[in-house]
This record gives structure tokens, C-alpha cells and sequence, in this order.
């Protein structure tokens, strides 16, 4: 899936307050995350699409938008917003997808199931898949490891030739690979 294009998809999505038409076309253009997850009104969950939330005003800083996908409604997400504290300070779309178009479109559908795993992509502009995470049921995501991913992912695009080591952190140096550099680390 790595460096694969999206491919094109239409659905509806709850995003502050009502429901809007997306497509691959508002993918394209600007850093993007989907954020995959099993279900609403679950329990790990409403825990990762918070902690997305409470992270959402830099990820929009730097240029990213987030779009939560389940394969519930986007009725069901209107009402979840609606009863939930957690998931009430959502601002980023909370994407329908009942049909698994986009679930199976990113090979995340639980095989007899109609569940989304628990997973996450980032999307450069181009539409290019440049990091993807998957996790067991019972393991919840940290929204500040996918922002130190997002900006990783957007230093090596403007640095061509330049690579990010394990747990580097914006500012701190990269790497810059090249023969002299061959079993040196």
C-alpha cells in the first residue's frame, strides 16, 4: 500500500453539524489522514477519535485534514456526536461508509465481518499512501505518534535526499544516506 495512489470513492460524512459529499477529490491537494476504526458507540474508539480531537487544531496547522471512516451511517455518527462528550468535540469529518467501498479500497475490511480494522493512512497531496499503521483489536492509537509520523512524512517531501531515523522528532537531525554514511550508524 505504500506509495500506492487512493483510488476514487464518494460518501457522506457528519462534519460540524451536517452532513457534506466527499471524494477522492478533497483528498487531493493537502496532507490527509483516514483514520479507520471498528465502530461507534464502542470502547477503545471514542478513546483514539479523542485523542484525534484534542490533536486535530495542529494537524490543521500543518496543513492536514482527518477523515474518521467506520462502516456506520453518517446518521449514526450525527447521533454519536450528539451523545458523547468525547466524540462531541469532533471537527474533522466522520466519514459513512456502510457499503466498505473506502474500508475495502484500503484492504481493511474484517473478512466477514463489515468491520474496519483498527488502522491508519497518511496521504501526501499527490494522493500517495506514505505511512500506514494497523493495530489488534484491543490496542488503541496515539494521535502524538501519528503527528510526529505527519511530520516526518512532510520534512522528507520538502528535503529530498534526507531521511528521518527511529524517533526523530521535528528539529532534530536526519540522515542524509549516501556511501560514506554505509555502516556508520
Amino acid at each position: 500500500m505504500i506509495n500506492t495512489q487512493i483510488k476514487p470513492f464518494n460518501a457522506t460524512a457528519f462534519k460540524n453539524g451536517e452532513f457534506v459529499e466527499i471524494s477522492e477529490k478533497d483528498v487531493l491537494g493537502k496532507w490527509a489522514v483516514f483514520f479507520f476504526y471498528p465502530a461507534d458507540f464502542t470502547f477503545v474508539c471514542p478513546t483514539e477519535l479523542g485523542d484525534i480531537a484534542d490533536n486535530y487544531a495542529e494537524l490543521q496547522s500543518r496543513g492536514v485534514e482527518v477523515f474518521s471512516v467506520s462502516t456506520d451511517t453518517h446518521f449514526t455518527h450525527k447521533a454519536w456526536h450528539a451523545s458523547s462528550d468525547t466524540i462531541g468535540k469532533i471537527q474533522y469529518y466522520m466519514v459513512g461508509d456502510q457499503a466498505g467501498n473506502i474500508t475495502n479500497n484500503f484492504n481493511v475490511m474484517r473478512e466477514g465481518q463489515g468491520l474496519a480494522d483498527r488502522a491508519t493512512f497518511l496521504i501526501d497531496p499527490e494522493g500517495t499512501i506514505q505511512a500506514m499503521e494497523i493495530t489488534a483489536e484491543g490496542i488503541g492509537r496515539d494521535a502524538q505518534d501519528l503527528l510526529r509520523k505527519v511530520k516526518a512524512a512532510q520534512y522528507v517531501a520538502a528535503h529530498p535526499g534526507e531521511v528521518c531515523p527511529a524517533k526523530w522528532k521535528e528539529g532534530e537531525e536526519t540522515l542524509t544516506p549516501s556511501l560514506d554514511l554505509v555502516g556508520k550508524i
